[in-house]
């Protein structure tokens, strides 16, 4: 944070004082020439949003709350606009006679939510505005005839830009975007290409660069247990590459459908069928991937999420590992491992890799895209040795291969152990979010209305089941969006009548808004009971 300036005589307000100095300065008739500092863009005191801080019986938290919604309100409205330098945190404390600590942290959340951020060497700035939800931005006419809820319930969050009447968005799949680590991943790019020779530059092998592969094959191998040489890797352009490459494969082979989890990845399901691939449903317990199910089935492969089942956030029981391998062995089968969050556990380490029991029965795939972002489009395919060769030249034939630039930045960024450190720093964060938002669940319907949460012990997101909500779970989330808060029927991702429910994701929210956002959902719940 930056300091304000020392006081200077009335009639020469110094460079970067409140926008008080010059016009008590000018009130006394001393006309001023603003100075070059002065000109730069306009600093916000207490005194320009005429803020008073609220009774001092109310505690820290609750003056924390009061700080942060106040300087949140005049950012939507416009009052702060972007690019308006803040004061600093000791500053802006003496003024209300508040602690620091609770300017310090009403700036860390308000920075959470990407409305503020901190340039080193010139203090804390506004960004860009958002919408507020009941803005109209003249372009055409209203949108009170669109439907609430898209009509692909599996478009990724944000896919079709900012949408100016959602102001808290718990859509599952996305990390804390505005925590990307830029300036270390900026250095990480500077070291990459200073290293980069002229062959890199060129077309090389489609399954990515070497040297990602090498540093690849050692992080999964350490993080996950995965078994593979760097020459059985296939960088991909995410999951989604991943599983159309398989389809292909598949395809090629003569086999025409696939089973999925139940509830399950609707986005992974519906990137088989559009290759071609008839799904087909493997239900979802307590345990996992049903196993019996399965061998009731006329598939020769499986697309599962083992590690944290996708949505209801279970782990695959040891027992139904152990029936799962043996299908696969007895059906000459292929076992589609989605590790799409694995690393985010938060009571124990996860459990290994299925792909690590099975080598030539699993292709193994994840990404950047929970633990950096879904943007760089960087993921990794392991498949079965039998199978590495027809992946390859499908991979040719679609792109020639991935970008080569962020290969070696991802390379440099986990040779050198910032991917770890990365992870272990966001892991703490979303525990907290994911505590804020379970919080304010079991605040507001405990000894009100039935509940049951699920997959609160690792990811992104969680499942508030609803088994007395009277009416369709998309009723309720259409509802909760027309107050403004996205979230996911469990419903959206079911083949058979599933319970009721919602999904939530928490990772891309400040715990502050998490408790509000938690308190309406209860609050909705009740309503509709």
């Amino acid at each position: 944070m930056s300091a304000d300036s020392p006081a200077q005589p009335p009639t020469r307000p110094a460079p970067g004082a409140a926008p008080g100095a010059a016009a008590r300065a000018t009130a006394r008739g001393r006309a001023t020439v603003p100075t070059p500092a002065q000109r730069q863009p306009p600093r916000a005191g207490s005194d320009f949003l005429q803020l008073s801080a609220p009774d001092r019986g109310i505690g820290g938290p609750g003056l924390t709350d009061w700080l942060t919604a106040q300087i949140r309100a005049a950012i939507i409205d416009g009052r702060l606009g972007a690019g308006t330098l803040l004061p600093a945190s000791r500053t802006l404390a003496g003024e209300l006679r508040l602690s620091r600590g609770v300017v310090v942290e009403a700036y860390r959340r308000l920075t959470d939510e990407a409305l503020i951020a901190a340039r080193r060497g010139s203090g804390t700035i506004v960004l860009a505005r958002p919408s507020d939800p009941g803005e109209d931005d003249g372009a055409g006419q209203p949108t009170a005839t669109a439907p609430l809820l898209p009509n692909s319930p599996t478009l990724p969050a944000g896919a079709a830009g900012p949408d100016p009447t959602v102001r808290i968005d718990l859509s599952p799949g996305l990390p804390d975007l505005a925590g990307f680590p830029h300036q270390e991943w900026a250095a990480a790019g500077r070291r990459a290409l200073a290293g980069a020779t002229a062959s890199d530059l060129g077309y090389g092998d489609p399954r990515g660069h070497p040297r990602l592969r090498a540093e690849l094959a050692d992080w999964l191998g350490r993080s996950r247990g995965v078994r593979t040489h760097p020459d059985g890797i296939v960088v991909v352009n995410g999951v989604a590459q991943a599983l159309a490459l398989l389809a292909q494969v598949l395809l090629r082979a003569g086999q025409t459908s696939v089973a999925v989890e139940d509830p399950g990845s609707r986005g992974a399901r519906e990137q088989f069928e559009y290759w071609g691939l008839s799904t087909e449903r493997l239900p979802v317990d307590h345990d996992g991937a049903d196993t019996a199910a399965l061998q009731r089935l006329s598939v020769r492969t499986a697309s599962l999420t083992p590690a944290h089942e996708f949505p209801m956030g279970v782990v695959l029981s040891p027992a139904r590992r152990q029936q799962l391998l043996a299908w696969a062995e007895a059906a000459d089968g292929l076992l589609i491992e989605d590790d799409y969050d694995a690393e985010f556990r938060y009571d124990r380490p996860p459990v290994p890799a299925v792909q690590a029991s099975a080598p030539h029965r699993v292709a193994y795939t994840g990404s950047t895209s929970k633990t950096l972002a879904p943007g760089l489009r960087l993921g990794w395919l392991v498949p079965p040795k039998h199978l590495l060769a027809e992946v390859v030249s499908v991979k040719h034939a679609t792109d020639l291969g991935a970008c080569v630039l962020p290969q070696l930045v991802l390379a440099q960024w986990i040779g050198s152990g910032r991917h770890e450190r990365h992870i272990r720093a966001v892991r703490t964060r979303y525990r907290q979010r994911r505590d804020a938002l379970v919080s304010a669940l079991q605040g507001g319907l405990t000894g009100r209305a039935p509940f049951v949460l699920h997959g609160v012990a690792a990811g992104l997101h969680l499942v508030v089941g609803l088994p007395e909500l009277t009416v369709p779970d998309t009723v309720l989330a259409e509802r909760l969006l027309r107050n403004g808060i996205r979230v996911q029927p469990l419903s959206w991702h079911a083949i058979a009548a599933a319970p009721r429910g919602l999904v939530l994701g928490y990772a891309a929210t400040s715990a502050d808004r998490l408790r509000e956002a938690g308190t309406e959902i209860a609050e909705q719940v009740l309503a509709l009971r």
